[in-house]
């Protein structure tokens, strides 16, 4: 895929407010998937705790918003935020710098720090110390902030570093087996997660969920691991390439042909070639069926085979009638059969006076006397045979119908919203979903959902414990249905999308 500027056309094509995938939307909402669990624990061993507060995940996990929602949900009277971004590698006087200039000190030393922290403690309010990109810090800054967060008897910042899993390592390194620190590490979005986030960023944007696809949310997913960061990158490029795709289309709506124009025309002009030719190679056999014809019959008297008439076009027999057919060819029969039944002794009778044996140009057979034809019959139309009456078998039995998908909709209302299934397909035709259901059996069912303003029956199977049931039961289904990419996802997404 290739990226594209967020400029007018991308930003008009879906009607979006703004880009709804870029790194800071206006009226972004902290999505509590995953994080809020996170956000309540960091302010727990915050105030009953004295340990180094770690929190930690790859790149684009969403650790700095976390960090940002740790800042916006403290209460502003009682604790001041002291954020720190190192800028590259940031040694222990950098991050000592960056407090001393937040908390207003003139020396900023470790002593000056603590001293302005204690003071800030009597009248009642506590120190966060919040550092972004933790892993960019020297050793030397990391055992300064531990210090740190030990404190003093009179009072002590807290210390939170959001940084990559590498962090952890060089923590156990200083601490020697000490308890000193606590880590938290964030856990990737889990695919009906990864759905309700697309949506939250859609909505805000001024669209809908609908704007994606089914496949394209299952292509998101599995292709960002989950994680925010690569979610917001990789629907930005889903959304840019079907651009792209619908571009190509409307380009190509006045030529069908997959061929280029070129190459149609080379194609065209040897069908020409071929058709030339065929017709030219018809034209010659035709005299030669009319040259033979009248040799055959020249000596048949007309009461016998009556007038003859040339061959009819090969174009006009091939559409000739079967009827017609059967009557030409008895005709021709009856014209031809008298001229062979010459006797030898009228043959032999047909001789020059000299004894020599006849010229072709002389040699004629006399016809025999006229034999008594009995009339013509007429000429009935053919009437088709009568058609032979089919055998009638019992027919199987057909399987039993599904039930509508209002007798389902209780069934899946009735379930745990913690509970999971395996989603199989979706399609706009309801007989469709009942087939499937009913040669499928009783753990297939299907509900309707609205998709892009119309009817969409999703068939889906089972009822498990949790995901994981729900995606082992996956690699058990026919080859079939696994080839058209079934998921795992949860009874509450259900019943959500369930049409009411």
């Amino acid at each position: 895929m290739t990226s594209l500027s967020a400029d007018d056309s991308y930003l008009d094509h879906y009607g979006f407010s703004h880009d709804p995938f870029a790194a800071r939307v206006p009226g972004f909402k902290f999505f509590p998937a995953q994080r809020k669990p996170v956000l309540g624990q960091l302010h727990h061993l915050a105030r009953y705790s004295q340990l180094l507060l770690v929190v930690t995940g790859p790149e684009g996990s969403g650790k700095t918003l976390v960090r940002q929602a740790l800042v916006a949900s403290s209460n502003k009277q009682a604790v001041m935020s002291v954020v720190i971004t190192p800028q590259g590698t940031a040694d222990s006087s950098a991050v000592l710098q960056q407090i001393g200039q937040a908390l207003n000190i003139q020396h900023a030393d470790f002593d000056g720090v603590m001293a302005q922290i204690v003071q800030l403690a009597l009248t009642g309010q506590e120190v966060y110390l919040l550092v972004d990109d933790a892993e960019q810090l020297t050793g030397a800054a990391v055992e300064t902030l531990l210090r740190l967060a030990a404190g003093s008897p009179e009072a002590r910042p807290h210390v939170f570093l959001f940084g990559e899993d590498s962090l952890v390592s060089r923590l156990e390194a200083l601490v020697e087996g000490e308890e000193r620190f606590h880590v938290i590490a964030l856990q990737p979005y889990e695919e009906d997660e990864t759905r309700e986030y697309l949506a939250q960023r859609l909505e805000g944007a001024g669209a809908g969920l609908e704007t994606l696809s089914e496949e394209q949310i299952a292509r998101i997913h599995e292709q960002s691991g989950g994680w925010p960061g690569a979610i917001n990158l990789v629907a930005r490029e889903e959304l840019i390439e079907a651009i792209k795709h619908s571009k190509t289309r409307k380009a190509t709506k006045g030529w069908p042909f997959p061929l280029p124009m070129k190459h149609l025309l080379a194609v065209l002009a040897v069908l020409c070639i071929i058709a030339v030719a065929f017709l030219l190679r018809g034209g010659e056999d035709e005299p030669e069926v009319q040259t033979n014809t009248p040799l055959a019959l020249g000596n048949v008297p007309e009461s016998a085979a009556g007038p003859v008439t040339p061959p009819e076009s090969p174009s006009k027999i091939e559409f000739e009638t079967p009827a017609a057919a059967a009557n030409t060819d008895s005709a021709r029969t009856a014209a031809v059969e008298p001229a062979e039944d010459v006797s030898e002794e009228n043959s032999a009778s047909i001789t020059h006076q000299d004894g020599a044996a006849p010229s072709p140009a002389v040699t004629q057979k006399e016809a025999p006397a006229p034999v008594a034809q009995p009339a013509p019959e007429p000429v009935v139309p053919e009437t088709p045979a009568p058609k032979t009456p089919e055998v009638v078998r019992p027919a199987a039995q057909p399987a039993p119908a599904a039930p509508a998908a209002s007798a389902h909709s209780a069934w899946y209302a009735e379930q745990g919203g913690n509970r999971y299934l395996v989603q199989i397909l979706g399609t706009r035709t309801e007989k469709n979903a009942q087939a499937l259901v009913a040669q499928r059996g009783s753990d297939y069912r299907y509900f309707v959902k609205e998709h892009e303003g119309k009817p969409l029956y999703v068939v889906t199977f089972g009822n498990f414990a949790n995901r994981a049931a729900a995606l082992a039961a996956i690699k058990t289904l026919p080859a079939a249905l696994q080839s058209g990419k079934p998921w795992a996802r949860s009874f509450a997404s259900v019943q959500k999308e369930m049409r009411k």
